[in-house]
């Protein structure tokens, strides 16, 4: 693979105005490209830096960041956003990327998976230099690096960025919360001030779901040790949201589908601590500085744990057979979809939230800032 071999790093690309960063994934997909964008920003700080994404960053982002000035949703591309057997409007996406060549992308940097499908993508868009990731069999870009599986995503990202010669002392950038966050909650959601906890029990994979009755139980202790407790979902998660305050003993909110994710940023960015399944909320929750304790399936935790651990816990579950039929599920997956987590006692959870609440009560204001919104 080029761009791996040797000791030196591969130098920056000169005069670099405009850049393309392919990811259109998830939430926590993108709090994992941070560090990277932050890479690119550094190096090339004068370039547009266009993420190609999907609708939900375009409304997200919009005047929230300085590491992405642009967003440009890209339409079903199988493979590329879309699952790979899709049917999609091939002259849709032929126009759109007729419209990217124009305007004439000096650096693309594929940051979605190992190219089988997104580096032929990414040629399609004519860029003077191309980076990324690449499996074997995929296309060849000019500088590629070896997909391996089960690595830090934030490291792999990184490391991308360094194939076109950036680099970054920031590990873990931070998001800021604008003003119309704070509006939303406080019309959605108005609260009263006092010291706030946030539970997250949803997950997009319900193997990664850790059990209701012990989101509950932790939420009890928290609440006795002087938190206010919400308990959030989105709208498809209502009935967790609904069924861990119901299980609850001591009081609690249930905010389950009031709030878009700009609403969630304020409410997260809040709390002196998130307890959350591996999922979206818990890694928007890492990149707003809010502590956190993470409960993980062990494959998960290879890719997904944070980098630094001042502020940030994670219990793991080992568990690698189907607990319905007994089929490992580390490389391929079974039908079934059972909690693969509930083997993490609410003890073990409850020991860590507890450390870390008495940690915030001791310094609240002992966060790093956000960088200013542009």
């Amino acid at each position: 693979m080029t761009g791996s071999a040797g000791n030196a790093p591969p130098p920056r690309f000169a005069e670099v105005a405009t850049i393309a960063v392919l990811r259109p994934n998830g939430v926590g997909d993108f709090v994992f490209a941070l560090p990277a964008l932050a890479a690119l920003r550094e190096t090339y700080p004068q370039a547009r830096i266009v993420l190609l994404g999907k609708p939900w960053h375009k409304v997200f982002l919009d005047s929230r960041t300085p590491l992405v000035d642009e967003v440009v949703a890209l339409p079903p591309v199988p493979g590329v956003g879309a699952p790979p057997g899709a049917i999609c409007d091939a002259g849709a996406i032929e126009s759109f990327c007729a419209l990217l060549r124009r305007r004439g992308f000096d650096l693309a940097c594929q940051m979605f998976g190992g190219g089988r499908y997104s580096n032929p993508f990414l040629l399609r868009l004519d860029a003077r230099h191309t980076v990324g990731l690449r499996t074997p069999g995929a296309a060849a870009l000019e500088r590629s690096l070896l997909y391996v599986p089960w690595q830090n995503e934030r490291l792999r990202l990184l490391e991308v960025a360094a194939l076109a010669g950036a680099r970054t002392a920031t590990l873990e950038p931070l998001l800021p919360v604008l003003q119309r966050d704070e509006t939303e909650l406080g019309d959605r959601l108005p609260l009263p001030p006092h010291p706030l906890a946030v539970l997250s029990p949803g997950a997009s994979d319900a193997r990664r779901r850790w059990s209701i009755d012990r989101f509950a139980e932790v939420g009890d202790a928290l609440v006795r040790a002087g938190a206010l407790v919400v308990v959030q979902g989105s709208a498809d998660e209502r009935q967790l949201s609904a069924g861990v305050v119901a299980a609850m003993r001591m009081p609690a909110i249930d905010a389950g589908g009031l709030l878009s994710l700009d609403g969630l940023a304020a409410l997260l960015q809040r709390a002196r601590l998130v307890v959350a399944s591996d999922s979206g909320p818990l890694h928007l929750a890492h990149a707003l500085g809010t502590p956190t304790v993470g409960i993980y399936w062990l494959k998960n935790l290879f890719v997904s744990a944070p980098l630094t651990a001042a502020r940030h816990r994670h219990t793991v579950s080992l568990r690698l057979q189907c607990p319905v039929c007994g089929r490992q599920n580390l490389d391929s997956r079974c039908g079934h979809d059972p909690s693969f987590v509930d083997d993490v006692e609410a003890a073990e959870v409850t020991e860590l939230a507890l450390e870390l609440w008495r940690d915030a009560q001791a310094s609240p204001a002992a966060r790093a800032p956000a960088p200013a919104p542009r």
